[in-house]
């Protein structure tokens, strides 16, 4: 992070400089002002509030929301520095520090001032944290000459070039208390009343908007690690094949998967598929589907449409109101001989240096959308040197293509990979995300989930 100057806000000053700071803030004498100028501030301080909270409420992620919070808190303060800290009281996170104008190891400074001496420390309290704890605001008006200020509190000061420092607390009634904001003044001042108010209004609003993107974000975490323990923790080691595996999922959790299980006689069972839905039932419906998958492939895997049959049955009558795709390829590695069988999903890609098509295997309705489902399967003989392509669709939609685009997309990105991506499928997976999904696309929040499940045949 870099210091940037802050432009004005409408409405607010800049800080107050040569103020007599050995008197309290809420003591200064106060000019009389005239009632039309009171009501015209007044306005423009409402203004100004809606202006910021408007601005702050578009934010979609806690590290954006804690960003222009700080960014629109040192406006209204007239502050060119700023830090928030979350350390929510009920212990479960996540517990972090931003910095605005402010650069890491800054960051790492300033956590070198002792346990409860920081003005961030204060505010957090430093008994068991509560709604209660701590004071609502800590004033610094000369950080060099402050009497009773703790030495290495004044040595990080003076190294930072802080002359100044105001801090409040980050609390709402349903979470208590779990954060503090401070801003740093480069000269030793008293932000003025009206500073202070429309500082303390804002930060009551912004308090309940972070709370809400915190709760997103711990929301996002679980559902996240129940994802990654509900999905293959590493792929198998099989002879004659190499597997690469990439899974990028949206904000809520989607239901897309992937499996690859060794089976009986030295055979590979390959999956992909998509559970209809997002959040923490789909994440549970894909567990419980790939978990079936897993059983019927053991005992039918030499036999794909057998295993879909079962896996369809099984979802309608546990399921009725979900529907799936799935993919499942039994491979016999020795010959490199693949049978397939697809339910409503993308066909696969064989990609190779004479070869790149598509294997159809997606002219049946999804799992769950007929009362009899079944369709033949297709045989496909690979080549040494080539790849079987699973995928989900949700490559295809972040494309923000019409499908048959897309679908040439997809194609072309295989067809141009260089001979040298071609045999690692660990390259040629990242190779067609950044081709298909230029620009970050792969990593963005986003609604569709993404699997890509390569299998390169020696």
């Amino acid at each position: 992070m870099r210091a940037s100057h802050v432009s004005k806000v409408a409405g607010i000053g800049p800080p107050l400089t040569g103020v007599a700071h050995n008197r309290p803030p809420d003591q200064l004498e106060q000019p009389e002002q005239d009632p039309t100028s009171a009501a015209s501030e007044e306005f423009t301080d409402l203004t100004t509030l809606h202006e910021l909270t408007e601005r702050l409420a578009r934010t979609l992620t806690l590290d954006a929301a804690l960003e222009e919070f700080l960014c629109a808190g040192a406006s209204l303060m007239g502050a060119r520095r700023g830090l928030a800290v979350l350390e929510p009281s009920d212990g479960f996170g996540p517990q972090t520090s931003v910095g605005y104008g402010l650069l890491r190891a800054d960051l790492g400074i300033i956590e070198t001032v002792a346990g409860g001496a920081a003005s961030y420390s204060r505010l957090l309290g430093s008994q068991a944290h509560n709604s209660s704890g701590g004071p609502l605001e800590v004033l610094h008006s000369d950080l060099a000459a402050e009497p009773g200020l703790e030495p290495r509190h004044r040595e990080v000061a003076a190294q930072l070039g802080f002359g100044a420092s105001y801090g409040l607390r980050l609390a709402t009634e349903d979470h208590g208390l779990f954060g503090a904001v401070v801003w740093f003044y480069d000269q030793p001042t008293v932000p003025a009343g009206r500073q202070r108010r429309l500082a303390g209004l804002y930060v009551r609003y912004a308090a309940q908007h972070i709370a809400r993107q915190l709760e997103l974000t711990r929301a996002r975490r679980t559902i996240g690690i129940l994802r990654e323990e509900l999905l293959p923790s590493r792929l198998p080691r099989v002879p004659g094949v190499r597997m690469a595996v990439r899974h990028c999922t949206g904000p809520l959790g989607g239901g897309d998967w992937y499996d690859a299980l060794p089976l009986p006689d030295a055979t590979l069972g390959l999956a992909v598929g998509s559970v209809t839905g997002s959040g923490p039932s789909a994440v549970a419906a894909m567990g419980r589907l790939r978990a079936s998958l897993r059983a019927y492939a053991v005992m039918e895997g030499d036999d794909p449409v057998a295993v879909l049959s079962d896996l369809e049955l099984l979802l309608r009558l546990t399921e009725p109101a979900r529907s799936a795709t799935a993919i499942f390829a039994h491979v016999e590695p020795a010959t490199r001989n693949l049978l397939l069988a697809g339910a409503g999903h993308c066909p696969p890609l064989i990609i190779g240096e004479r070869r790149v098509e598509y294997i159809e295997t997606s002219l049946s309705a999804p799992l769950g959308m007929l009362s009899c489902w079944e369709t033949p399967s297709v045989e496909v003989e690979a080549e040494a040197g080539e790849t079987l392509l699973l995928y989900t669709d949700g490559l295809l939609h972040r494309t923000g293509e019409p499908i048959d685009r897309a679908f040439a997309m997809l194609h072309a990105a295989a067809a141009y990979a260089t001979r040298h991506v071609r045999e690692d499928p660990e390259l040629l997976v990242d190779h067609i995300l950044r081709t298909c999904l230029p620009d970050g696309r792969a990593e963005a929040d986003d609604a569709e989930d993404i699997v890509l499940l390569a299998a390169h045949f020696a």
